[in-house]
């Protein structure tokens, strides 16, 4: 039997998740409602997930890639989902991906709200120095000219042509209005 085959059988429902992490740390907040006696175990490569919300019972059992240190992860349950922080054992790199077995799944999602990528600093104001640097790197390269143009100098129009032209380079003057 495949996964989804079994928890139509059991009646159980695999949460949806997003995830994000740091390299000292995971954020997981599994999407689950109104959670009621919800059972989270969080062992050191392992966590494990059971509640029940709105007649339908959830659950997951995962093996994450890294290791975390169950002590001093947290977790809150609120009435729109269930959040975790999962301290890394080891700070360290980032993870490739939050299960330990390759592959995609359908019920887990990257939080772009809280992530922050590997070579990102953890320094206050990091977006806004970032926009200055993209603003510099904009002014050194001329403007939107495109290649060559860096030199501050504007397109310029006078060698284009067009078959209106006279042949003594004006244009062709249109005629007066009759009354």
């Amino acid at each position: 039997m495949v996964c989804a085959d079994i928890m139509a059988a059991t009646g159980v429902t695999q949460p949806s998740a997003i995830w994000a992490q740091r390299n000292n740390l995971v954020f997981l907040t599994l999407n689950v409602t109104d959670a009621k006696s919800p059972e989270i175990k969080v062992e050191a490569n392992r966590l494990f997930f059971k509640a029940t919300s709105c007649g339908k019972v959830y659950e997951t059992d995962v093996e994450l890639y890294g290791e975390i240190n169950p002590e001093t992860s947290k977790q809150e349950v609120t009435d729109r989902n269930v959040q975790l922080v999962l301290m890394r054992k080891e700070p360290g790199p980032y993870w490739p991906r939050l299960l330990k077995a390759a592959g995609k799944v359908h019920w887990l999602k990257v939080d772009f709200g809280k992530w922050k990528d590997e070579d990102d600093s953890d320094d206050e104001g990091g977006d806004q120095n970032r926009e200055m640097d993209l603003e510099q790197m904009m002014s050194q390269m001329g403007g939107l000219g495109g290649a060559g143009a860096g030199d501050g100098s504007k397109p310029n129009m006078d060698d284009l042509s067009s078959d209106s032209d006279d042949e003594s380079g004006g244009e062709e003057k249109m005629p007066e209005l009759e009354e």
